[in-house]
């Protein structure tokens, strides 16, 4: 039997539905495949290990520690998250080794489809320091908006921002207002084109700072990626290139470089499912013989 030729234009138009109407990312998020390309991968001058596990019940645990080769300081983590799908909420409780608590619940989707809101309060028993901040986001087809409060005694400060796109066109704006100052303390623009294979991002920040960034995915194994920055008032342009290769489904290696001939090696190993190794250096050009090279060691284990 033959396919009637309207389901073939049903499908084609859904694929083109699907793309022009889906939901930009958030502001954080712009350029992220590329940020993703120059610091994933590293751990220059730490010892790191992260574990992750899950119990029966659903309760998510995600421990991490650190060790800095340099000054010899040890740094922990510890996160625990619990979801309750059903009404969609997450809570979660964290403690690091400053001693600081945290504490975050998040409701999405039950107020307003597509609506996210997040109390995230932490205190800090020594010294008795404490913070609240509301967070919302609302995301769409075509749009991504965020609005977050940091309550403060002198008074709140608000962090806005907002991605519109269409057609794999983005355009974002990003700025904080301090009440208690009534001045704006950030104003940051950025545009970008975003399609399967190719990301462009450009940014203005505080009309000061500019960069710009290119991701480019050149085949199943081979990522790349290039970033600029210039500030006003300076006649240098910082510059980076990085690229990721996919040796094959369990190793990959990194590397990068940037224009103060700083040279960075990453190699990431899957001992096992759940065992993931990572090795990194990093080595100074211009320095070679003088030392100060850094390298890099993590572990992480999920179960």
């Amino acid at each position: 039997a033959k396919i009637p030729s309207v389901l073939f234009e049903n499908v084609f138009l859904f694929s083109i539905c699907s793309d022009i109407m889906a939901v930009p990312p958030t502001y954080a998020d712009l350029g992220k495949s590329a940020k993703d390309i120059f610091n994933k991968g590293y751990g220059f001058g730490l010892v790191k290990l992260d574990v992750k596990t899950k119990s029966a019940s659903g309760v998510e645990f995600k421990t991490a520690g650190s060790s800095n080769t340099d000054t010899s300081k040890v740094a922990g983590s510890l996160e625990t998250k619990y979801k309750r799908s059903e009404y969609g909420l997450t809570f979660t409780e964290k403690w690091n080794t400053d001693n600081t608590l945290g504490t975050e619940i998040t409701i999405e989707d039950q107020i307003a489809k597509g609506l996210k809101v997040t109390f995230d309060t932490t205190f800090s028993p020594n010294t008795g320091k404490k913070s609240g901040k509301v967070k919302t986001a609302y995301k769409r087809e075509y749009v991504n908006v965020g609005c977050d409060v940091d309550f403060d005694f002198a008074g709140p400060t608000i962090h806005g921002a907002a991605v519109i796109g269409y057609e794999g066109w983005l355009a974002g704006y990003q700025m904080s207002f301090d009440t208690a100052k009534s001045k704006m303390t950030q104003n940051n623009f950025a545009i970008g084109y975003k399609t399967g294979d190719f990301q462009l991002h450009t940014n203005v920040n505080d009309g000061a700072e500019f960069g710009g960034s290119i991701y480019q995915k050149v085949s199943d194994q081979l990522e790349t990626a290039v970033n600029l920055a210039w500030t006003a008032g300076s006649n240098s342009t910082r510059f980076g290139i990085a690229a990721k290769y996919q040796l094959d489904k369990d190793a990959s290696i990194s590397a990068k470089v940037n224009n103060n001939s700083l040279v960075g090696v990453g190699y990431t190993q899957t001992l096992r499912p759940g065992v993931k190794l990572t090795l990194s250096g990093l080595v100074d050009g211009k320095n070679i013989n003088a030392g100060g090279h850094k390298l890099g060691l993590g572990l992480e284990l999920e179960a």
